[in-house]
């Protein structure tokens, strides 16, 4: 029988519902940006692998929930993030640099929470924040990179992170653009292109939700 997108939603809604119940609610933190700013954030897990997720426009640090659970099931630190100008997160000095909640955030979980792998995923301005906090962290400071219809860097070939996920809807505006990224980006490196056109993280609302979830955790699976 064919799964519709809302059975597929519905699925992975159920899937975290169940594991909230057996597991702890998740840890409210906050942390520092370099210019001043603080940034509120939701910790699922304690794996040495930590993973950090950063929001769209649209979206907050409780939209990604499903899928922290799910990694948090799959053994991964979660650290999901509200960007600055989101809940109770507030900017520094530097504006709306969202690239730097990013790289607090990885320092964070590097110095704090002793991660001895952090890798960040973004969707569509969280993407874009976490491309321009990856050409300003130290190369291996990133594990995986993956980049969920991210908006662009001005240069791809500075990207600094062990591998890189660029992953995004056939049909949607801006693929065209994503494929250049990709094609710019330094190796290792890998393009998924779902069919549809739902943007970033509205793709966990289509019947693309099974295999992107897929996707990601068998990227950050490949170290």
């Amino acid at each position: 029988m064919k799964r519709t997108a809302a059975t597929c939603f519905a699925a992975l809604i159920l899937c975290a519902a169940g594991s909230a119940l057996a597991q702890d609610q998740p840890v409210a933190v906050t942390y520092p940006t370099a210019d001043g700013g603080t940034i509120h954030a939701e910790l699922y897990g304690d794996g040495s692998h930590a993973v950090l997720l950063a929001h769209g426009r649209i979206f907050n640090k409780e939209s990604w929930e499903p899928l922290a659970r799910r990694l948090e099931a799959e053994g991964y630190q979660v650290l999901a993030i509200d960007f600055r100008g989101y809940g109770d997160s507030r900017a520094g000095s530097d504006g709306n640099a969202l690239e730097r909640d990013v790289l607090g955030g990885i320092r964070y979980l590097l110095e704090q929470r002793h991660a001895a792998a952090v890798s960040v995923i973004g969707g569509s301005m969280g993407g874009g924040a976490a491309a321009r906090a990856a050409t300003l962290a130290a190369p291996g400071q990133i594990e995986a990179l993956i980049l969920l219809s991210a908006g662009s860097v001005d240069d791809p070939r500075d990207l600094h992170a062990s591998r890189i996920l660029f992953i995004a809807s056939e049909d949607e505006p801006m693929t065209p653009g994503i494929r250049d990224q990709h094609a710019r980006s330094p190796d290792p490196k890998k393009l998924v292109l779902l069919p549809g056109d739902a943007h970033a993280q509205h793709i966990f609302k289509t019947d693309q939700a099974d295999r992107l979830v897929e996707e990601i955790l068998g990227f950050l699976r490949a170290r």
